[in-house]
């Protein structure tokens, strides 16, 4: 399977510019699986031991009036941070490489695509990849009975929408790393984020501005919609985190493409 031949200096379409890109990452990843496994398979492991495992030692949680066991509470962390981890794994480490060494960018620059199609493409492809471990691990969840509302059918759509926003603004950042140490930046924030962010207990346990930090950071909107809908218990929040996470990804996708002309045309 190969893109469509694209005559030298013709314009191109943004949609047609950001499939090319989405085609082409499509194509070198589709023997790399376990790849996918690996991002699919972490979240996982996680429910069984601790939404599984330890909560057979804790008592149910009330999340906006209704008691739902603790299982039922962390799954859709984890379905979240699904998401989350492979937005950050590809449009950090991939985007990186291609950048840096690969020069990949620079030879398409050399087409028709535009820093604006690279943009899209790249953001995209992050986006689906956190989809996919959401999708695997959505089934794990309807499998293991996690799952009792209607309104999980947007959970899917909520987890495109924070792999969006996390693959636009890891995008963002990755512009200004010029190193491999640059990344454990990048670790010391994704580790606290994924374990405070409301993924395995009540963001209620914090208090004053610790609580009005966390409540501010990307994931915990993620988590909070996330368990919104896989409930049923809906409120005000999960309005206010779509809000959150769609002008997360703009600034993020804005900030990408003036990043790469500064980079790649200058």
């Amino acid at each position: 399977m190969s893109a469509p031949a694209v005559p030298a200096g013709s314009p191109l379409r943004p949609w047609e510019g950001t499939r090319l890109l989405v085609l082409r990452n499509y194509v070198t990843y589709r023997r790399q699986w376990k790849l996918f496994a690996t991002g699919f398979l972490e979240p996982v492991f996680y429910l069984f031991s601790i939404g599984i495992g330890v909560g057979k030692l804790i008592h149910a949680f009330e999340l906006n009036g209704h008691s739902i066991p603790y299982a039922e509470f962390v799954a859709p962390g984890m379905l979240a941070a699904s998401a989350f981890n492979g937005a950050l794994l590809d449009s950090t480490f991939n985007v990186f490489f291609k950048l840096k060494y690969e020069k990949l960018y620079d030879q398409m620059l050399a087409t028709p695509l535009t820093t604006s199609d690279v943009a899209r493409g790249e953001i995209i492809w992050g986006q689906l990849r956190g989809a996919s471990y959401s999708v695997a691990f959505l089934l794990v969840m309807w499998a293991l009975g996690l799952v009792h509302s209607w309104w999980a059918v947007l959970a899917l759509p909520a987890t495109l929408l924070i792999g969006f926003a996390f693959s636009a603004v890891c995008m963002g950042l990755t512009t200004w790393m010029t190193s491999w140490q640059d990344f454990e930046k990048i670790t010391l924030v994704q580790l606290p984020m994924f374990l405070f962010s409301g993924t395995f207990f009540p963001v209620s346990r914090f208090h004053g501005v610790l609580r009005w930090v966390v409540e501010c950071t990307p994931l915990y909107r993620g988590v909070v919609l996330c368990r919104e809908l896989t409930t049923g218990a809906l409120s005000w929040e999960s309005g206010v985190s779509v809000v959150y996470l769609v002008v997360m990804g703009l600034i993020g996708l804005v900030v990408v493409r003036r990043r790469l002309d500064i980079l790649l045309l200058t």
